[in-house]
């Protein structure tokens, strides 16, 4: 009679079972750290690409929204901004894995930015080269990863009493 494990043993890997049913230990293990920043900014770079594309076929292929040119425009900013905060909400406590997923995905834009050109030729000389944007969305989200990481350092600092690192002889002078 074959037995499954109890939730305390190990499984074959050597990992402590949850379950006692692999495919459900499976399904229920946390990813990799590393895998959840980098498929934020992949889907991060999907999305932005998607918006500037609808947002330059509504420029310039729909004459009709012409007259709704700021309409237009803000919804396409709001939406950018939007997205552009994902990175920034969902890592808001862990800075280098908000940068990395900030990173990966502007550099995926750029990159559609770039092929973006090729196809609408005056787009370079009306807004930025791929390399000013490339850098601009790296700062942005450095100054963002950088501001996440000094406010977390206050909270902690604030929230746990600061201990000298070496002990005071006791026959020594003070110096007040």
């Amino acid at each position: 009679m074959n037995q499954q494990s109890s939730s305390n043993e190990p499984n074959d890997s050597g990992a402590v079972s949850r379950t006692g049913n692999p495919a459900v230990d499976l399904l229920l293990a946390e990813p990799k750290s590393s895998t959840a920043a980098f498929w934020t900014g992949i889907c991060l770079g999907a999305l932005l690409n998607v918006v500037m594309i609808g947002a330059l076929v509504a420029a310039n292929r729909i004459p009709k929204l012409e007259p709704y040119a700021l309409e237009r425009n803000a919804a396409s900013y709001g939406l950018f901004i939007f997205l552009l905060l994902i990175p920034i909400i969902r890592f808001l406590k862990r800075p280098a894995k908000m940068f990395t997923a900030g990173v990966i995905g502007w550099s995926l834009f750029v990159v559609g930015y770039d092929f973006a050109g090729l196809y609408f030729h005056n787009l370079f000389a009306v807004l930025r080269t791929p390399l000013e944007a490339l850098v601009e969305g790296c700062v942005v989200f450095g100054v963002a990863a950088v501001i996440s990481w000094v406010a977390g350092m206050m909270f902690h600092a604030r929230r746990y009493s600061i201990a000298s690192r070496r002990r005071l002889r006791h026959n020594l002078p003070r110096h007040y």
